[in-house]
């Protein structure tokens, strides 16, 4: 059981602002999963509860559920690119479940909505989409200071993850300054 040395300071207008910003990056990259599946309303539905969220409403057991769904709709999405767009989502509503611990797995909570959905646009980068690097830094350049303030309580990001970890250790890099 974590003792107070491994816990942080975590306020609820940060931790809307955390789920603000992810939801903000994963609802860019909806349009990906919607592609192959326009009828599956499960990752854009935790898209929609993360936003109310993020502006005053409840944090509730639907909230937690919605995550969940749009996790599972990622293992029926039309492409790699529309699983990792319901990734960020499922990430999105889970970042309001952010715990006050000082520990690297919580890096992924408030950045896993963006890492997901930068490898959401480079899976599928096509003409008139943005790619991986203009969404890597419209995710930076958009960051509330809510992100960077708790990122700077946190330990840096844990190695492994492959791409998307990856992604997430270069958001860290650039949002802790």
């Amino acid at each position: 059981m974590p003792t107070d040395a491994y816990r942080i300071d975590l306020g609820e207008d940060e931790l809307r602002a955390i789920t603000g910003y992810a939801a903000d990056c994963a609802r860019r990259v909806l349009p990906i999963f919607e592609e192959g599946l326009p009828a599956d309303t499960r990752p854009r539905d935790a898209v929609d509860a993360a936003r109310t969220f993020a502006e005053g409403g409840p944090r509730t057991n639907s909230l937690r559920q919605s995550a969940w769904a749009a996790y599972k709709a990622a293992g029926g999405a039309g492409s790699p690119g529309g699983a990792d767009a319901a990734r960020a989502a499922s990430h999105a509503a889970a970042a309001a479940f952010l715990h006050p611990r000082a520990s690297a797995h919580q890096v992924k909570h408030v950045l896993g909505a963006a890492a997901h959905a930068v490898r959401a646009e480079e899976l599928a980068a096509t003409d008139g989409r943005p790619g991986a690097a203009e969404t890597l830094d419209r995710a930076c350049r958009h960051a509330p200071p809510a992100v960077t303030a708790v990122l700077r309580r946190l330990p840096g990001a844990p190695s492994g993850g492959g791409r998307v970890g990856e992604l997430i250790r270069a958001l860290d890099d650039v949002l802790r300054g």
